[in-house]
């Protein structure tokens, strides 16, 4: 088979979790293609670096610098439809080029068509808005089915069972969807976890490991409150701040270790030597410290005004 898959470039999360898929569909001697845009795309092609790229529009849009985000829901709205529309289109022009036989978006929202098989990853199924807005979640939900509707399969990241799952009412907060098949969790640190001490790494231990992610500004603040944070401690920190696309250059600030990124076997034993693990709450990292054993050391701090990430902080560890 050939197969376009292309996640929405949010963070890197949704990127990460596609990478256990592409394995598996290349070791069933599949013809992958990368489809994306931005560092979510440069870092699925660093990992597999032999697979061709289709670049694909930018969803340009930040998180506001408010910690409660009273712009952002009603600045987003226009923006992801505009960048459905954008997708649908060149998905088309695509499909009219080359042939696929299957199409996997990871919240890419126009990534249908009724030429090929689509599947639509998403651990949202019901989404979470905040208090303030909660009026208008049966309207969020609705238009988020009347998105995946459009899709053949909808594959939820997650366990079917009610209790033992990651994302609670999240992908099981409403009723059951015909078209949602729960793949269990995803993380590109599945094959890593048992292979960790084997591993070679570059990198020291580390009492703290902090990772960033996610839009900006939010990313940039949340880097600075941690500098300033372990700037008067004697933790030796590891900050890791998501920068895939920058030089990989190292820089030390007395007990401070500040790299751009890491790769799987690196970010591996850096995780699990740690005492603590600082994050935010997004489900991929979530599912990525899951896969590690890790989970129960992590110190979640949900973007402010980011309802789904503060849900999961609430449900799954108390910071």
């Amino acid at each position: 088979m050939k197969i376009l898959i292309a996640p929405l470039n949010w963070g890197l999360g949704h990127a990460t979790r596609c990478i256990p898929i592409i394995r598996q569909y290349l070791d069933l001697g599949n013809e992958v293609v990368l489809g994306g845009d931005g560092d979510s795309l440069l870092l699925l092609h660093r990992t597999f670096p032999k697979l061709r790229v289709i670049n694909f529009p930018s969803l340009e849009l930040c998180y506001d610098e408010d910690a409660k985000q009273r712009k952002f829901y009603w600045r987003s709205i226009p923006v992801l439809l505009r960048s459905a529309i954008a997708d649908h289109y060149y998905l088309r022009q695509t499909l009219a080029i080359e042939q696929f036989d299957l199409v996997i978006s990871d919240n890419r929202f126009g990534f249908f068509s009724k030429d090929v098989h689509c599947v639509y990853i998403t651990h949202q199924l019901y989404p979470i808005l905040p208090k303030r807005l909660f009026l208008f979640q049966p309207l969020v939900r609705w238009l988020h089915a009347r998105v995946y509707n459009r899709y053949d399969e909808v594959w939820v990241p997650d366990y079917e069972d009610t209790k033992d799952n990651l994302s609670g009412d999240l992908s099981h907060g409403g009723h059951f969807d015909k078209r949602a098949k729960y793949i269990g969790p995803l993380s590109r640190f599945s094959l890593c976890a048992n292979e960790k001490k084997q591993m070679g790494c570059r990198i020291n231990n580390y009492s703290i490991v902090a990772i960033l992610s996610g839009l900006e500004p939010q990313r940039t603040i949340f880097e600075q409150q941690i500098l300033h944070r372990f700037s008067i401690s004697t933790d030796s920190l590891l900050l890791v701040r998501g920068k895939v696309s920058e030089p990989q250059t190292t820089i030390q600030k007395n007990n401070i270790t500040i790299v751009p990124s890491l790769n799987d076997s690196e970010m591996v034993i850096a995780m699990t030597n740690a005492q603590k693990i600082i994050a935010r709450s997004g489900y991929s990292t979530i599912m990525d410290l899951e896969a590690l054993g890790v989970l129960s050391k992590a110190e979640l701090h949900p973007t402010p005004g980011q309802s789904e990430q503060e849900y999961l902080a609430q449900r799954l560890v108390r910071v």
